[in-house]
């Protein structure tokens, strides 16, 4: 199936599609609609149907989808069945939680080498190099690398980017707590624990309000 230029908010619906499917029982139908998936995940079943619509054909009128063809379809659209090499910079609590996470093969994402101000013995905890930081860029283009994840503090992010930038990557996954400036054909995607945290306090704090609303009722 030919790729379609989608939405970023369309592209972050996809993965929870992905999980939802994937943790099905193994016993499960082997055909899911559009109506269940929005009826399991909480969501329209408009949006869900036209989200499928744009990574696979495979629907069905009154049948649905063939479960292991469309989560091979969300896969393949996503990238998830090229693997794709990254480098990481910045190996503190977070870089070594996210160099040690099993789970980004399962996403076609391959950390290869960390980098670092202070390399230390020069191996994470699970036997991947650590390399000094004045190596990035090099290393960046003698490997091919195209993807970059940010762990540094804030104040370090944009030295960093530019490195990376330099060494060819074109897509930056950053957790600094910073923007960073770059040229338009760069995609950066911030992981923002701050936004995220607001979000879930707003929420949180509305609900207790409705708890004790209905308590006073």
């Amino acid at each position: 199936m030919e790729k379609k230029k989608v939405s970023q908010s369309v592209l972050k619906r996809l993965p929870g599609y992905l999980v939802y499917l994937k943790n099905m029982p193994e016993d499960a139908p082997d055909h899911i609609s559009a109506t269940a998936l929005a009826g399991a995940l909480g969501m329209g079943e408009v949006q869900v149907r036209k989200d499928l619509a744009i990574v696979s054909d495979g629907g069905r009128p009154k049948i649905g989808y063939m479960r292991e063809s469309l989560i091979e379809d969300i896969e393949q659209f996503l990238g998830y069945d090229n693997t794709t090499d990254a480098v990481l910079i910045g190996a503190g609590k977070l870089g070594q939680a996210l160099m040690g996470y099993v789970g980004f093969d399962e996403y076609g994402l391959n950390i290869v080498a960390a980098f670092d101000a202070n390399p230390g013995s020069g191996k994470t905890d699970e036997g991947k190099p650590i390399y000094d930081v004045s190596k990035l860029s090099n290393f960046c283009r003698s490997h091919k690398i195209l993807m970059g994840i940010i762990t540094v503090p804030a104040e370090h992010a944009q030295q960093v980017c530019d490195q990376l930038i330099a060494g060819g990557v074109k897509a930056i996954w950053n957790f600094a707590p910073t923007h960073l400036e770059v040229p338009d054909h760069i995609l950066v995607q911030n992981e923002n624990m701050a936004t995220s945290l607001a979000v879930l306090s707003v929420h949180l704090r509305a609900q207790i309000k409705e708890n004790q609303i209905k308590d006073k009722k």
